[in-house]
């Protein structure tokens, strides 16, 4: 049988130690950074994908893991410097009758802006969406891709 953990309210009742740390942790990040940052990706109904970025002498990849989307669920922008990966993952209803004990799979929407240090030709942008990792391969503007200079003796 699974334990439930109550967590403190007003009135002081009983709490986990660590429920407790979780909520001055909570309480911390909120004075600090504003009551939105950092926790945004953690709230229900939201999901944070895990991005590989590698940067080459004429292109910029970026690698998204988001499994279990559709390719038309997913939005990808480019303005000025920044690439912008949004979208939505929808649950599936599928229960059955079934009970859930635990559930660590996430749904709902999300949204991944990255920096970009150069500048990429927007008409040559690609993306590939392929078991559940998207793939976009940035092709750097001619100005932005490095120049080799011969040294004469």
């Amino acid at each position: 049988m699974l334990d439930i953990v109550r967590r403190r309210n007003a009135r002081n009742d009983l709490v986990s130690p660590l429920g407790r740390l979780h909520e001055e942790m909570d309480s911390l990040f909120n004075r600090f950074f504003g009551s939105d940052w950092p926790l945004e990706p953690f709230r229900p109904g939201y999901f944070w994908p895990v991005l590989d970025i590698a940067e080459r002498d004429d292109e910029v990849l970026v690698k998204a893991e988001i499994p279990g989307m559709k390719a038309e669920d997913i939005d990808i922008s480019v303005q000025g410097n920044v690439l912008t990966i949004s979208g939505e993952k929808k649950e599936s209803k599928e229960d059955k009758g079934e009970e859930y004990y635990h559930v660590e799979r996430r749904y709902g929407t999300f949204r991944r802006d990255v920096n970009l240090s150069s500048a990429v030709d927007v008409d040559k942008i690609k993306a590939e969406y392929r078991d559940g990792v998207l793939t976009i391969t940035l092709p750097k503007t001619e100005q932005a891709k490095p120049k080799r200079i011969a040294v004469k003796s």
